[in-house]
């Protein structure tokens, strides 16, 4: 299990800062790559042809302005692609939503905005296949469950 965070600029590193090791604490490997649709798709093609051959990969895609990673990443590639586009205010988040919700069409970008909630459904997205795993997140949702019990 492996999840591979794609960032469209080095910029967005502060927005996923703390992902790698809330993954490690649940036991999934994870991974933070620079690589602009924009700029060097190139690197975007050759990170998605290699993830292709394996198996057990979601990525999460961090880009905002005009999200081309989320797409081009969603159109190459056989495994999940989540989108958590970064916004500063809330005119960057109406730029940002918009042009990670508008893909074209066999460019399945599932969009999740909140930065826990996109780990929470990698991991959901893992479980499927992997019984520990599943066993954790349901001890997880017991405990939230247990906390509105007081």
């Amino acid at each position: 299990m492996k999840v591979v965070i794609l960032m469209g600029s080095e910029s967005d590193k502060e927005f996923v800062s703390g992902m790698p090791k809330e993954f490690e604490a649940w036991g999934v490997e994870s991974e933070m790559i620079v690589a602009s649709a924009h700029k060097v798709p190139e690197k975007v093609f050759q990170i998605v042809s290699e993830n292709n051959k394996k198996e057990d990969i979601v990525y999460i895609t961090v880009a905002g302005r005009s999200n081309g990673l989320s797409g081009v990443t969603a159109a190459n590639s056989v495994h999940p692609v989540i989108a958590c586009p970064p916004f500063a205010d809330k005119d960057d988040f109406m730029v940002n939503i918009n042009s990670t919700l508008v893909m074209p069409s066999d460019t399945p970008v599932l969009t999740v905005l909140d930065r826990q909630n996109v780990i929470m459904a990698v991991l959901r997205i893992f479980a499927l296949k992997n019984d520990t795993l599943k066993a954790k997140v349901a001890e997880r949702i017991a405990e939230i469950k247990k906390s509105f019990e007081k």
